[in-house]
């Protein structure tokens, strides 16, 4: 009962301790976006009522960051390469998960070291776990935006193709169907955005789709920017290699539904011998198998 006390108030810590980082983050966000609207319809009346709301939030970010200089934990390219990969493009989530990775496995330790049972094995385990922590949820967040954005790409092509076949531009067609795709697709929406501002900014347009490609690393995103590459170098006709495109990712969609539908035969055996099987065992066999017993003993 005391190991089941202690287990529940690290949880409890653990869980507080995640509560509170996302409460900062998820204020500091509303600020960034109240300062937007402030610039954009200019209400000076409320300047300082964000600044005051932003100052915590600011100066807490500011510590920590100025904590990771100092200790030597300075994002390295990779782990920046990582955050844009999930869709994380704040310098402050970074700090965040930084300082995660420092103060997670000190919190663990102190909650690891109230356990009555087994204290080496918490001391030892809970720090380590914490400490690969947040690498486990950013490399999930990673893999839920690459099959968001691998889920979104016909959706795209085929609007893509409305789009060029009513005379607009490839460029203007990619910033039309972000617009499209702010509901559906949100994440696919973010990268025709970035290639959008990219251009805008002097990016080359071939060196903007290969960027996205080497930042997303999926198979459709590969092939759908060698077409438009080879579209691009060779002139060829961007309407009809985009409808070759989304045939051809309209099918590969339909064989992976029905691979993954096959491999439901073989999926669902375990659970029907495990507990469906045993369940019906019980309902049939039981009352026989009761009136049985009850003959045999009144004989």
């Amino acid at each position: 009962m005391n190991l089941l006390f202690y287990i529940m108030m690290m949880l409890s810590g653990t869980c507080a301790f995640g509560l509170v980082a996302l409460s900062l983050l998820n204020r500091t966000g509303r600020t960034t976006l109240r300062r937007a609207q402030l610039i954009l319809h200019g209400a000076p009346r409320e300047s300082v009522e964000v600044r005051k709301a932003a100052a915590f939030p600011r100066k807490l970010f500011a510590m920590t960051g100025w904590l990771r200089e100092n200790l030597g934990m300075s994002v390295n390219p990779k782990l920046a390469e990582r955050f844009e990969q999930a869709g994380i493009l704040a310098p402050t989530h970074r700090d965040a998960y930084l300082v995660g990775r420092l103060l997670g496995p000190i919190l663990a330790l102190i909650a690891a070291s109230f356990v009555p049972w087994s204290r080496p094995l918490f001391l030892m385990g809970m720090p380590a776990v914490a400490y690969l922590a947040p690498d486990l949820i950013l490399t999930r967040l990673i893999k839920s935006r690459r099959e968001k954005i691998r889920l979104g790409v016909p959706d795209a092509v085929d609007l893509l193709v409305i789009c060029v076949d009513a005379g607009l531009g490839l460029d203007q067609a990619m910033l039309r169907v972000a617009v499209e795709l702010h509901k559906r697709h949100p994440a696919l929406q973010q990268e025709f955005l970035r290639i959008n501002r990219e251009q805008r900014a002097g990016k080359q347009r071939l060196d903007a789709w290969e960027a996205m490609a080497q930042r997303n690393q999926l198979a459709e995103i590969d092939g759908f920017v060698n077409m438009l590459q080879q579209t691009e170098r060779f002139g060829t006709p961007i309407a009809r290699a985009l409808s070759e495109f989304g045939d051809g990712i309209r099918q590969k969609r339909r064989q992976r539904a029905e691979e993954l539908a096959a491999k439901t035969t073989v999926k669902i055996i375990f659970p029907l011998v495990l507990c469906i099987f045993p369940s019906l065992f019980i309902v049939l066999l039981g009352p026989p198998g009761i009136k049985v017993s009850q003959g045999l003993l009144t004989q």
